[in-house]
């Protein structure tokens, strides 16, 4: 059995499912979202995240890179990234603590130690473990053996998915989850594929079979200006939402809380003149949906 590659466990989680829960991260996404405020999620390898706000440039880190890949200039400490190993061994002679590395294998077993320690926050709260990402659908033998292990010993899993993933993938998770929690970010494909590097043909499909087999759904809806906020396409979800056997749908108001995450991996962060709806046209787009669903929530609480 494949152990998980996780980039974080987050604890006392309010917005990913009932409750309170705890999270697992899974590393790896299929998708490029333009917006995405875990970029540290997307690759499937470890990565080296640097903060120049706290660097000290004491020097301690250059001597430790096998790679030779850090030097020291007179605008301070400059790692170059295709040199990089993401080896680690920076980060653990950071005494400012401005080098981590995003990504590392975690056993079962670890995992389930840290889920146990909050189990009377679950509950208390009817919470529990959510399985997100990156995409957890993209480790499907590791995520199947967490979910399946916390729901023998009574606690409710959630699955935070894109979608975009074979169907056997999701299908895998069907008996050992409580609930999903789904993405739907845009039913144009091109504009999907513009705003995501992927069209949207394999995640609608598999909403659809999902849908189709009785398993709870929260449909998420990320909600961006200038993307998909538009009165034309909220239009096209209600009519999508109707075919669908979903419990809630969530309106996501886009925030950039996680826009300093880019430059930590030296990437540039291109926000494409997104914002998020007022609460005036958020409050609208909800009167639209509740239209064809009763059970609408802004933020996902």
């Amino acid at each position: 059995m494949k152990q998980p590659f996780i980039f974080n466990v987050q604890k006392f989680c309010v917005h990913d499912g009932p409750g309170i829960r705890t999270t697992v991260f899974f590393k790896g996404c299929p998708l490029r979202c333009a917006w995405c405020h875990n970029p540290e999620s997307q690759d499937f390898a470890p990565e080296l995240l640097v903060n120049a706000e706290k660097c000290t440039s004491c020097r301690q880190c250059l001597p430790t890179c096998p790679a030779g890949a850090i030097r020291a200039t007179g605008e301070g400490i400059v790692t170059d990234r295709a040199s990089c190993l993401a080896c680690g061994s920076c980060a653990d002679e950071c005494l400012p603590g401005a080098r981590e590395i995003a990504g590392h294998q975690a056993t079962i077993t670890e995992l389930l130690a840290e889920i146990e320690k909050d189990r009377v926050f679950y509950e208390q709260s009817g919470g529990g473990v959510t399985l997100s990402g990156g995409e957890v659908l993209c480790q499907p033998e590791a995520a199947r053996e967490l979910a399946q292990t916390c729901k023998s010993r009574g606690i409710h899993v959630a699955i935070d998915t894109c979608g975009h993933a074979t169907y056997e993938n999701l299908a895998r998770l069907l008996d050992c989850a409580d609930l999903f929690l789904y993405d739907l970010k845009h039913l144009d494909s091109l504009r999907h594929r513009k705003f995501t590097g992927q069209d949207n043909h394999l995640i609608l499909d598999n909403l659809l079979r999902l849908s189709a087999t009785g398993q709870s759904i929260h449909l998420r809806i990320p909600l961006i200006e200038n993307f998909n906020a538009d009165d034309a396409h909220i239009e096209s979800v209600a009519r999508f939402v109707r075919q669908l056997n979903l419990s809630r749908i969530d309106l996501l108001p886009y925030h950039n809380t996680g826009s300093s995450k880019y430059e930590r991996l030296d990437r540039r962060y291109d926000t494409a003149g997104f914002a998020a709806p007022t609460p005036e046209r958020l409050a609208r787009i909800a009167a639209v949906l509740r239209q064809v669903h009763p059970n609408v929530t802004i933020g996902g609480h």
